[in-house]
């Protein structure tokens, strides 16, 4: 897609964040937005805002872990612009705990978030795109968590789930004219650490678990990271670019490349370990 202006976008998790700064970069390239979130206040506020530099957006609130709200999100959009082009699954929590402190609820909230509403996403909003046949675009959002995973936790469960669904989507979706890009940043200036200011009733009890000392100095460094991360505007340009130049994998830095190529390594070192044996059949 490389002329974005006039097209119309679905954002989830618009109102901070990445999702804002997505939303701000393709408004500016003169894309109709249709910024969804969880959080009323802060979408109302980002909305404004971007309105008063005359872009061409609205808003829709709707928890994305629900399929209804989202099929809702894409009727309002169909009503308000008539079309959808690109769709921009960004919505995501930073839940549950790793081994030994797993709970029903933590898994079922970060999956619903970060994974299924990815899923259902792709399933509400791609026949959209194929039906008026002028093409378009599927973002996901996963995280470098999703290509290298420090823990068994839910959030790098969900991310590897995400970073699998675009590979095998990016090849399927081809022939069909929509392109499909994984988002993998690092280190980005959001409220990530602040899921649970937006924890559903339904998935109470998902924060009930006390960290241990070591988990708790790791959570107080990713909240360093992280108040002093990335631009969020500098993703948004980054996803913007990757629309136009379809790219498959867009990553917001090269910190954790050397992290990537010693897991390539081991999965290397795993064939080298077989390989000249003959399997048995039968």
């Amino acid at each position: 897609m490389k002329d974005l202006a006039g097209k119309t976008a679905f954002v989830t998790g618009a109102g901070s964040g990445i999702g804002l700064g997505i939303a701000t970069a393709l408004a500016q390239a003169g894309v109709k937005v249709m910024m969804c979130d969880i959080e009323q206040g802060a979408l109302d506020k980002a909305v404004a805002g971007l309105k008063a530099t005359n872009a061409d957006v609205d808003a829709f609130r709707a928890d994305v872990s629900l399929k209804a709200e989202l099929q809702a999100g894409a009727e309002a959009t169909l009503a308000r612009y008539g079309e959808v082009h690109i769709v921009v699954n960004n919505a995501g929590v930073g839940g549950g705990g790793g081994y030994g402190v797993w709970t029903d609820a933590a898994w079922n909230w970060t999956i619903g978030v970060n994974l299924m509403a990815v899923i259902w996403g792709v399933e509400v909003f791609g026949p959209l795109i194929e039906r008026h046949g002028q093409g378009g675009h599927i973002v996901n959002t996963a995280s470098i968590a999703g290509m290298i995973s420090g823990s068994g936790n839910a959030y790098n469960v969900t991310k590897y789930g995400v970073v699998a669904l675009s590979e095998g989507l990016r090849v399927e979706l081809a022939p069909r004219n929509i392109g499909v890009s994984v988002l993998c940043p690092g280190f980005i200036r959001t409220k990530i650490v602040d899921s649970a200011r937006n924890l559903p009733d339904r998935f109470a009890g998902a924060l009930d678990v006390r960290p241990t000392e070591g988990a708790a100095a790791w959570l107080g460094n990713i909240r360093e990271r992280v108040d002093a991360g990335i631009d969020p505007l500098y993703v948004g340009e980054l996803v913007r670019e990757g629309i136009e130049k379809d790219w498959g994998y867009i990553f917001t830095d090269t910190e954790f490349e050397p992290f990537i190529e010693a897991r390539f390594a081991g999965i290397k070192q795993g064939f080298d370990q077989i390989r000249g044996r003959e399997p048995r059949k039968g």
